[in-house]
């Protein structure tokens, strides 16, 4: 249980008290700073500790905000400071600072709690300071300021002011106006009734699955209530973060849970539309499979983008100041947001066209919405980085190198290539791709394709052979993404035999998978998958050139069994790995994450 030590001259008829108990807080009082100092001392080292000014007025959620925040080792409001346990030795030091320089024994008139978070800033500590807005949060020096404080609380709902900031600051269109208005109270339906974020995300991830079963089913009446409960899916998805944001439960498991549940919720709704196709004598295996790549490549182009240019010094660009100045536009604001088929409107779509028309046709304006929607961002984000001057630090090339997911062929090529002089990193990276996929395109499951694999394993070593800080060299992992996807694509389609596609969409899956944990593990701070894994999964290339010679030497019924055998090895060594790491990382402690996620 985290302690909070009341400190200053106690107010007769104040609520402090009873507030801090209701924030599951243990009280303790201090009869001066010196006791402060011994409360704050036999509190255990691995748990919460707060200063608080027992003169304190303010509204409830405004201590929620500043004292139970888990995603900040040291946060304050005016009147209260805290700790976590990464941030407890600062905190010990500063009070014993404040402590000496005061004299130890006598009632300070001015707050102990916030001369501490002064000093903690003097000292060049980060300190969270969250924003209030109208909020209160003071401590009156005199009784006619306390009760000015005292009618400025009572003016302002905090309640409606914690619902309201539940709310994701940056949304689309359909989540906002469609959404959000009512998810907001089921989610605080969910917090007074004890449900955890990461109990709503799983039962998000269960409605999905449910509405790809009666996709699969091939009815009509199976289409709508898949339309029926994706929608409700995507309510339950809305509320898990908005059940973080209201209660504050933020943690490094509950970010991983939502940003990969998302994934697998959408990917297995193709999977399901596919099957219930089928169950129409329609084969739309191909569609679904492109569907995943062109999404998955989406998303590594905005993660390639963002972590290549969110340190980047010099980050400035004509093109970037034209964007700000249309988003201070309002309704250029939600036709940008639209028109990037966010994930509202996607799955919205989706849902709709799943109970009134067929698969092919949802998938066909699935894939023209997505491609419309990646060549306008990627173009601006081209546009972006050709007209910026920016540096780009070493952090930002060692995150490129991570999600290029280069396996031991391209790694030993990096290492023996001779001579300083290269071609781009891009270049090399995009030759390779077209080689590849054009010949797969070009001859099917033939030799030369394998050749061309090897060409592009080459060219993929020599990419990485430099640090990856050019202006365009975030388009590196999306360029072997594509690739490598893609071959398995053109080659399970080339084979042209029953089953070959849906091996082709397990594997891809896998390995998807694989990419989005590398995307989220450098979000969440813990840099990429070991080594290892990258090595015994062989790395993009070294799959690609796999399948590449299974397509050569296998008919295409024992290609089928291999691309299975494959997808069911990659998703095992890849599946344990990830749940092993992100289980141990929450069990650890590891600092809570609260990410916004991407719109797309």
């Amino acid at each position: 249980m985290p302690t909070a030590i009341l400190t200053g001259q106690p107010v007769p008829g104040s609520s402090i008290e009873g507030d801090l108990r209701s924030l599951g807080y243990d009280v303790r009082t201090a009869s001066d700073p010196a006791d402060a100092e011994t409360l704050l001392a036999q509190v255990p080292g691995d748990q919460r500790v707060a200063l608080v000014d027992a003169r304190f007025v303010g509204h409830l959620h405004a201590l929620r905000l500043g004292l139970t925040d888990p995603r900040f080792p040291l946060a304050a409001i005016p009147g209260a400071v805290t700790a976590q346990p990464a941030g407890r030795q600062a905190l010990t030091r500063a009070v014993a600072r404040e402590t000496s320089a005061g004299g130890g024994t006598a009632v300070a008139v001015d707050s102990l709690a916030d001369r501490v978070a002064t000093a903690l800033d003097t000292e060049g500590t980060d300190v969270h300071r969250p924003e209030l807005g109208s909020l209160v949060a003071a401590v009156p020096e005199d009784p006619q300021a306390r009760n000015e404080a005292r009618q400025s609380v009572a003016s302002v709902d905090d309640e409606a002011i914690r619902l309201k900031s539940a709310v994701k600051a940056r949304d689309g269109f359909f989540t906002t106006f469609c959404i959000s208005p009512y998810s907001r109270y089921l989610a605080r339906w969910c917090a007074r009734r004890g449900l955890t974020p990461n109990q709503v995300t799983t039962a998000s991830l269960i409605t999905a699955l449910i509405a790809a079963g009666c996709a699969a089913t091939g009815t009509r009446g199976g289409f709508v209530a898949a339309g029926l409960l994706l929608i409700f899916s995507f309510v339950l998805d809305c509320t898990d973060g908005q059940l973080a944001r209201y209660s504050l439960q933020y943690s490094t498991l509950g970010a991983w849970l939502d940003a990969t549940f998302d994934r697998a919720k959408e990917y297995a709704y193709y999977a399901g539309l596919a099957l219930g196709a089928a169950r129409g004598g329609d084969d739309v295996w191909a569609l679904a499979l492109g569907a995943m790549v062109l999404q998955t490549c989406r998303h590594v182009v905005d993660f390639s983008f963002n972590e290549a240019n969110h340190d980047a010094t010099a980050n400035t660009s004509p093109t970037a100041a034209l964007s700000d100045k249309l988003d201070s536009v309002g309704w250029t604001v939600w036709v940008r947001r639209m028109i990037v088929l966010p994930i509202g409107e996607r799955w919205a779509m989706i849902a709709v066209l799943t109970a009134l028309t067929t698969p092919r046709i949802t998938f066909y304006a699935l894939l023209i919405g997505c491609a419309f929607a990646a060549t306008y961002t990627t173009a601006g984000r081209v546009l972006r980085s050709l007209t910026r001057k920016a540096r780009r630090t070493d952090r930002a090339a060692q995150a490129l190198a991570e999600l290029a997911d280069s396996g031991p062929l391209a790694e030993t090529v990096a290492r023996r290539l001779p001579g300083p002089k290269r071609p781009t990193a891009l270049i090399s990276a995009v030759a390779g791709a077209v080689a590849v996929t054009l010949a797969a395109w070009g001859w099917g499951p033939e030799w030369p394709v394998v050749l061309f694999a090897v060409l592009y394993a080459l060219l993929a070593g020599e990419a990485v052979r430099h640090p990856l800080k050019g202006a365009l060299d975030w388009l590196v992992p999306p360029v072997f993404r594509a690739a490598e996807y893609g071959t398995v694509l053109l080659l399970a389609a080339k084979a042209d035999v029953q089953g070959a596609l849906p091996a082709a969409f397990g594997l891809v899956a896998a390995v998807a998978y694989h990419h989005y944990d590398t995307v989220y593990r450098i979000r969440g701070g813990a840099g990429a998958p070991p080594a290892w894994l990258v090595r015994t999964i062989g790395g993009h290339e070294g799959r690609t050139l796999l399948v590449t010679l299974l397509a050569a030497v296998l008919t295409a019924s024992q290609f089928t069994v291999a691309l299975t055998a494959l997808a069911v090895a990659v998703a095992l060594v890849v599946l344990v790995e990830s749940i092993r790491f992100w289980v141990t990382a929450h069990k650890g402690g590891a600092p809570a994450v609260h990410d916004e996620g991407e719109p797309a």
